[in-house]
């Protein structure tokens, strides 16, 4: 899954670009540090991606972090995309819209109570300087949601099928290590799961509907596998943020349990999300196949 902006579909928004500018959002380049003209900017309002114009980040999450560009410990929901980094050390952040090159996220670094360092350049930004009510209508409706049901790629592709849904990303969860990789999952001993990160609108779909769906593309009475897949990172879980998803999936297990099936699935707290490798995205599209192990059984 390439990250760049596709330059057919922007051409006129990346040829009203700096050179500068391009260099950072076409070709992932990084301003000099303590150059950045937003860099102590203190003003109210939001941040724009400067190709695509689509709000990413509110003031109320800018904070002085001493690093050299604009830092931000939250984004505005379903802004921006993270990636795995050409480096494989780092995750990229992009502009979920365009594509278009914002900076890296940073994690466990203390610096907020969000514990996130969102490191931006500001060759990528536009500054909006306004009312905050302002910033509220862009963070409604967007929410994600978090499910394991044994290899991502299937589980992936088919809920990216479902109206409401913008995005769903392969990743890992649960695990005792920083940003594993697929080998080093496959070997053992991380703890993490192959799960898939949900991006809806909230006002299209319910999280209810994509909680049955995905009891529904697998099966969820399988336990330390799915289908030919076996170990426990193939294992069926659901990581939930709050007491209402709990108070969800408790509800739909309990309808299934009633209609006799034995749940394997784990309702686990939430846990942080780490991208997959960048061929592990899009894996069905990419290949022209259909999933392998996950198939739809009406079940509700």
């Amino acid at each position: 899954m390439d990250s760049k902006p596709d330059k057919n579909k922007w051409s006129k928004e990346i040829n009203k670009l700096t050179p500068e500018e391009q260099y950072v959002l076409i070709d992932k380049g990084t301003e000099r540090p303590f150059t950045g003209v937003l860099l102590d900017n203190k003003d109210v309002g939001i941040y724009k991606c400067k190709l695509c114009g689509t709000p990413l980040f509110s003031s109320t999450n800018k904070f002085e972090s001493h690093c050299g560009w604009p830092s931000f410990d939250d984004a505005i929901s379903g802004a921006v995309k993270e990636v795995p980094d050409i480096d494989g050390r780092r995750v990229e952040i992009v502009c979920a819209k365009c594509g278009g090159h914002l900076g890296h996220v940073f994690r466990g670094e203390g610096m907020t109570v969000k514990n996130t360092r969102h490191c931006v350049n500001s060759l990528s930004l536009n500054f909006e300087k306004q009312n905050l009510q302002k910033v509220e209508p862009f963070t409604t409706g967007i929410k994600y949601a978090y499910f394991a049901g044994g290899c991502f790629w299937g589980v992936e592709h088919l809920l990216q099928k479902i109206d409401g849904v913008s995005d769903v990303q392969s990743g890992y969860m649960g695990g005792k290590t920083e940003n594993p990789t697929y080998k080093e999952i496959c070997n053992g001993g991380t703890g993490h799961i192959e799960a898939v990160k949900v991006t809806y609108d909230a006002s299209k779909v319910s999280y209810e509907a994509l909680a049955k769906a995905f009891f529904e593309i697998h099966d969820p009475t399988q336990k330390g596998r799915q289908g030919p897949d076996v170990g426990s990172q193939y294992i069926s879980a659901i990581f939930v943020d709050d007491e209402d998803e709990k108070a969800t999936i408790d509800k739909l297990v309990g309808i299934l349990e009633s209609k006799g099936y034995d749940i394997a699935t784990k309702i686990l707290p939430m846990a942080h999300f780490y991208p997959a490798e960048d061929y592990h995205q899009d894996y069905y599209v990419k290949h022209g196949k259909e999933p392998y192990c996950h198939v739809h059984i009406k079940r509700f």
